[in-house]
């Protein structure tokens, strides 16, 4: 976790409640995308 806050960001930047979602929604996109990165890719062979 210390790596993703350092590299998105320790605080929310904004201060408006509804651009802090926003802000929240593209931090979790990153985060799912990174975690796409680094899972294996599995083919099943029947």
């Amino acid at each position: 976790m210390f790596q993703v806050k350092k590299t998105l960001g320790r605080t929310l930047s904004l201060r408006d409640h509804t651009v802090q979602i926003s802000e929240i929604y593209a931090i979790i996109i990153a985060l799912n995308k990174l975690a796409g990165l680094g899972m294996a890719k599995i083919k099943v062979i029947v």
